[in-house]
């Protein structure tokens, strides 16, 4: 079975739970660790709810008391990508800082999945593909992911910073689009991190999103910063 990274793990017991319910979520945690682990190995298609249950080493009816289908087990690693987007939005209300800069930590992370390896990947979009409730779930975790992300370029959009010429729901949609496109690129041929190419990507994007006051105050800053006035001259002088 692969061992090239790491599987998500699902959600944790909260804080002085009680031991019926942490052996539930260890149970769960194997579960879901071992489904992915074989969807990346075999493809979610060819992996059977019974080779699941054998992986973790429980029994096969075990399997329908936390998962009424393996279906689920997308639905639920989708809802975590959902999840870090709904963390990204109530960082950019609170901050005080540049709301672009939020984004592009969630962009940096690929919507959290930058910790999967490719074969994993390729079974998620593969599953998409071909499997008519994986595909309508994923529509729905990614309309709500829009919302949120769009939410997003709204209060930056409200605070000068991104450009206002765009509406917040396009913005959204070309970004979802565009990271979409890359994290599956990354899956076919992972010359490099996924990290690496979503933040160079970013990097490219963003002077795009700026609204011109915003890049306006950059260059007045660049100009103000110290020295650089002084390296001007000298450049200046040598002419």
């Amino acid at each position: 079975m692969s061992t090239t990274s790491s599987i998500p793990a699902a959600p944790t017991p909260k804080a002085g739970s009680n031991r019926r319910e942490r052996h539930r979520a260890e149970t769960r945690q194997r579960l879901y660790g071992a489904a992915l682990e074989l969807f990346a190995e075999r493809g979610f298609l060819e992996t059977t709810v019974e080779d699941i249950t054998e992986s973790a080493d429980v029994g096969k009816g075990t399997f329908f008391n936390y998962f009424p289908t393996k279906e689920h087990i997308l639905a639920e690693f989708g809802g975590e990508r959902t999840a870090a987007v709904a963390r990204a939005l109530d960082k950019a209300k609170s901050t005080d800082g540049p709301v672009l800069d939020v984004i592009g930590e969630l962009a940096a992370d690929a919507a959290g999945q930058s910790n999967l390896n490719a074969e994993l990947l390729r079974a998620i979009f593969a599953a998409h593909a071909s499997c008519a409730p994986v595909r309508a779930e994923l529509r729905k975790r990614a309309q709500l992911a829009r919302r949120s992300l769009a939410e997003m370029f709204q209060i930056g959009q409200e605070r000068g910073e991104i450009r206002s010429d765009i509406p917040p729901n396009d913005l959204a949609r070309m970004m979802q689009m565009t990271f979409m496109g890359l994290t599956m690129s990354w899956a076919i041929n992972p010359e490099s991190s996924l990290r690496k190419n979503a933040t160079e990507l970013w990097q490219l994007l963003v002077p795009n999103l700026k609204s011109r006051e915003s890049l306006a105050v950059r260059r007045r800053d660049r100009r103000l910063k110290p020295g650089l006035d002084s390296k001007l001259h000298q450049r200046k002088s040598k002419l």
